[in-house]
C-alpha cells in the first residue's frame, strides 16, 4: 500500500490552514461578521473572503511555478499578499 509521503513543508501548509480555519470559526462565533463590499463585487463575510483568498493564493501560485521560472518563494510572497489584500479590502 501506498501512502503519501508527507514532507514537513507539506505538514505545515496544512496545518496552518486548519489553524485558520479554527481561528475563524472561534472569531466568527464570538463576534459574527455582517456582509460588506469592498473591492470583490459581491458583498462577503470574513468567512467567505477567506475562502476566496485562499483559492485566488492556490492559483497564484499555478501560474508563478507554471508560468515563470521564479522561485517558489516568490509564489509564496504573491500568494500571501494576495490574501491579505483579499481579507482586508475585498
Amino acid at each position: 500500500m501506498n501512502w503519501m509521503a508527507w514532507t514537513q513543508p507539506t505538514a505545515i501548509f496544512f496545518a496552518v490552514i486548519a489553524l485558520m480555519l479554527i481561528a475563524m470559526t472561534v472569531w466568527e462565533l464570538r463576534s459574527p461578521s455582517a456582509p460588506r463590499r469592498g473591492f470583490l463585487p459581491i458583498a462577503t463575510t470574513r468567512g467567505d473572503r477567506l475562502f476566496i483568498g485562499l483559492l485566488g493564493s492556490a492559483y497564484w501560485h499555478l501560474m508563478v511555478i507554471g508560468l515563470t521560472d521564479w522561485s517558489i518563494w516568490i509564489a509564496t510572497a504573491l500568494s500571501a499578499v494576495w490574501l491579505f489584500a483579499v481579507m482586508r479590502w475585498g
